[in-house]
C-alpha cells in the first residue's frame, strides 16, 4: 500500500515516465478520447458512469502528486465564463496561470506529442476539459 492518494497504476506509471514540458489532459464526458489525442499518449478512462468521476476529483489528487506549471481550458463560441474554470484556478492556485482557448485550438493543443496522459472522466460539466503542463520540483 502507499502513502499517497493517488493510487492508480497506470497514472502513476505515465507520471514516473514524464516530466518537465509534458502534458495531462484530464477530459469531460464528451471529449473525443481516441481522435483528439495524440496516439503516444496512456489513456486511462475513469468514466465508469456519467458524473463519476469528476474532473475536479482527478485534479484534486493530482495537483498535491505533480506540479503544475500551467493549465488550458476550453472555452464556448461566446467565450463566455465557466464556473467550473473557477474551481480548477482554485484547486491549482493563482501562482498556475490558465489560458483559455477556443475548441478547435484545444483539440490543437491536446493532439500535441507532448500530451502524455489522457485521463477519461464522467464529467457532465459542458467546456470542462483541461490540459496540464508539468512543470518542476522546486527543492
Amino acid at each position: 500500500m502507499l502513502k499517497t492518494k493517488l493510487l492508480h497504476p497506470e497514472i502513476l506509471m505515465a507520471l514516473g515516465s514524464n516530466g518537465h514540458g509534458a502534458r495531462i489532459l484530464i477530459a469531460d464526458g464528451n471529449y473525443p478520447f481516441t481522435t483528439c489525442t495524440p496516439p503516444t499518449a496512456k489513456k486511462v478512462f475513469l468514466n465508469l458512469a456519467p458524473g463519476m468521476l469528476s474532473v475536479t476529483d482527478v485534479l484534486s489528487v493530482l495537483a498535491d502528486y505533480v506540479p503544475v506549471e500551467k493549465a488550458m481550458v476550453m472555452v464556448p463560441p461566446d467565450e463566455a465564463p465557466q464556473t467550473i474554470h473557477v474551481e480548477y484556478a482554485r484547486i491549482l492556485g493563482q501562482e498556475v496561470p490558465m489560458d483559455k482557448v477556443k475548441r478547435m485550438e484545444f483539440y490543437s493543443e491536446a493532439k500535441s506529442t507532448d500530451t502524455c496522459l489522457v485521463i477519461a472522466t464522467g464529467e457532465m460539466k459542458r467546456f470542462a476539459n483541461l490540459l496540464l503542463t508539468i512543470g518542476v520540483v522546486k527543492f
